[in-house]
């Protein structure tokens, strides 16, 4: 089932899902940012969302981020996916986060592509060890944030990961906590500070809440099956 009222109600359960979550963990809900990741759904399901009460939204096709954004109005957007740096033109400065930054060659692409706004963005780390998924080794994390640091356009907000996909959500939580780990450290050792954290999927987000997520993921469980 989808239309507004099913979106409405999905975003409705998910933001309460958010705030019990945050909740139990400590946290202030409001420290939680919920991306609704739009990818394959029209654009009138982004405005039904943003309706419902959705304010940031994600997509991971630059092309498709770029003719949403025409026909979506007033509302936040994330690139959540992979960027050829050949796109970049397309996101750069359109976006608030580029959530999966794996080179220094594509942050300098998206600061000189920004048309002079800074362009926040984060260093994607590949916890899971799969080799069909981008991102940068936690041994390599740093190298690559000490160059985006030093990237003119840009500014190095923190980390983001996606774990392998599993039946149960607890298994992606030492995943989490390894991200939340190794954001601390290059914090100290780069003296900089790295608020976000985007980890955390339709499957598993209240477990990366309680890991300290500030950014959780939700595609399926607002917009159901594509």
């Amino acid at each position: 089932m989808n239309g507004p009222t099913a979106i409405a109600l999905r975003w409705a359960a998910v933001r309460d899902r958010v705030v019990e979550a945050s909740v139990r963990a400590g946290r202030d809900p409001a420290g939680v940012t919920i991306v609704a990741v739009s990818k394959t759904h029209p654009a009138e399901a982004v405005r039904d969302a943003a309706a419902a009460g959705a304010t940031d939204f994600g997509e991971n096709y630059a092309q498709e981020l770029a003719s949403k954004r025409a026909l979506c109005g007033d509302v936040r957007w994330h690139y959540i996916g992979r960027l050829q740096r050949n796109k970049a033109k397309l996101v750069a400065g359109q976006v608030v986060l580029v959530h999966a930054v794996e080179s220094v060659e594509l942050a300098e692409e998206l600061g000189k592509r920004a048309g002079g706004v800074t362009q926040p963005v984060l260093v994607a780390v590949n916890l899971g060890g799969e080799a069909t998924k981008g991102g940068v080794t936690a041994d390599t994390a740093a190298a690559l944030a000490r160059s985006i640091l030093a990237v003119p356009g840009v500014r190095l907000d923190g980390l983001m990961t996606m774990p392998p996909p599993r039946d149960d959500p607890e298994a992606s939580r030492p995943v989490f906590d390894a991200l939340r780990v190794l954001r601390d450290q290059l914090q100290q050792e780069l003296g900089a500070g790295l608020p976000v954290l985007s980890m955390g999927m339709s499957g598993d987000f209240e477990i990366a809440i309680a890991c300290g997520a500030t950014h959780v993921r939700i595609g399926t469980a607002i917009f159901g099956t594509r």
